[in-house]
């Protein structure tokens, strides 16, 4: 009997948790979200582990994991942003990057071919950024720690990677698009 429905499994708890930290939040109880996030970004961990570890690899987790990762950013974010702790230009650009991937990644799924493919180093040091920036956000609300320094640096981390991932992934799978269309249009004449 094959386990590779673990990792899914880990993804959907993830995406479960989505609703309890933002309503954790929304109550501003900054240490209980943080233990959510916590859980929530270990079970990102966990589950990548065991499906690299053990072959568990499946399409739906292909998909799932990257689209509870960015669910739980964005709502993250956005609660941060009405909370008034994270700026709203600085969500608008974590958001945006997300849409502009996921409409991409969509498009070429239903014009060129599957979508395959690991996250650039760049798209890895993002994510990096943002939970960063979330945690010591969170950190700083509940016990008013690290000074704002760190958190206005983590916050042009988040800025700069956001913006050169969202263009490599840009980029990246239009030269993709291209090549394959270029192909396709040799191959029938």
């Amino acid at each position: 009997m094959s386990l590779s429905w673990i990792p899914n499994a880990i993804c959907v708890v993830r995406l479960i948790l989505v609703g309890p930290i933002v309503i954790v939040l929304l109550r501003e109880d900054y240490l209980l979200g943080l233990v959510l996030i916590a859980v929530a970004g270990f079970s990102d961990l966990l589950d990548g582990f065991l499906a690299r570890t053990f072959d568990w690899r499946t399409q739906l987790g292909g998909l799932l994991d990257p689209a509870a990762d960015k669910i739980l950013i964005a709502s993250v974010f956005l609660v941060l942003t009405y909370l008034g702790l994270v700026p709203l230009g600085l969500t608008a650009i974590v958001v945006f990057r997300d849409i502009v991937i996921v409409a991409g990644a969509t498009t070429y799924q239903l014009l060129i071919a599957p979508v395959h493919g690991e996250p650039a180093i760049i798209s890895k040091l993002n994510t990096a950024c943002q939970l960063s920036f979330v945690l010591f956000t969170l950190t700083a609300a509940a016990m008013q720690w690290p000074p704002q320094g760190v958190i206005v640096a983590f916050g042009a981390a988040v800025t700069f990677t956001s913006i050169v991932s969202g263009l490599n992934y840009v980029v990246g799978w239009s030269k993709r698009a291209w090549r394959s269309r270029q192909l396709g249009t040799e191959s029938a004449a």
